[in-house]
């Protein structure tokens, strides 16, 4: 399917105003959830969308903050993000704002594993996702793992499969879609390496997509 067959079956869905970098202090309520905030704006270049976070990053209002998580020395080596850039909350928002990347999860519910999903936890968080892309426009939607992107799939378009890694064949409106290795430490198959050179394949892609339109900048070394 074209990305403009597929831009014609997703429903019209009204524009939003840049979101909040904060999240809302009901969270915070005595006996409430505590999650890791989204990082979303309308726009965006490219939104990356983990699975779902640890307790270490909803403690740190960080994404994929475990020590041994590969994120962040993969995402820097492949000149994706500036190498300044600090794993930290104000590092995400100088992300969001000066090179248009957000960040959300498929779910939203923080476990110490990927075990420890269920079913609901898909269920509920599939449409939701479907809803924060058809709202961001993100020229491309980075899915960390097959589990995530399989999973979106089964509960927004269930007559879709998950392609090989990389860049797939389906779009969500205008959105592209790039798969890439799940960098959590679990995920041991996959080495530094390897998510590098992904990392490097979604920058060029990415810079191809700006190219013809919102950002001209050149791929960075």
């Amino acid at each position: 399917m074209s990305c403009r067959e597929c831009a014609e079956m997703t429903p019209s869905t009204p524009m939003i105003g840049s979101w909040d970098f904060e999240i809302d202090s009901s969270y915070y309520r005595p006996g409430a959830m505590k999650i890791l905030p989204d990082y979303l704006s309308d726009r965006l270049d490219l939104l990356s969308i983990g699975l779902n976070p640890s307790p270490t990053a909803v403690r740190t209002g960080v994404y994929f903050a475990h020590p041994r998580n590969r994120f962040w020395p993969a995402v820097r080596a492949s000149g994706l993000v500036p190498r300044a850039i600090a794993a930290t909350p104000e590092g995400l928002h100088t992300l969001l704002v000066k090179e248009r990347i957000g960040f959300t999860d498929i779910v939203k519910r923080s476990t110490p594993s990927a075990a420890d999903l269920r079913a609901a936890d898909f269920r509920a968080g599939a449409p939701l996702l479907l809803d924060k892309i058809i709202r961001c426009k993100p020229l491309i939607a980075w899915f960390h793992g097959r589990q995530a992107y399989r999973n979106f799939l089964r509960y927004t378009t269930p007559d879709r499969q998950v392609e090989d890694w990389g860049l797939q064949t389906f779009c969500i409106g205008s959105t592209r879609v790039f798969v890439s290795p799940n960098p959590s430490p679990a995920n041991a198959a996959f080495t530094l390496a390897t998510l590098i050179e992904y990392y490097r394949k979604l920058h060029y892609m990415l810079h191809r997509l700006a190219g013809r339109g919102r950002n001209s900048q050149q791929p960075r070394q």
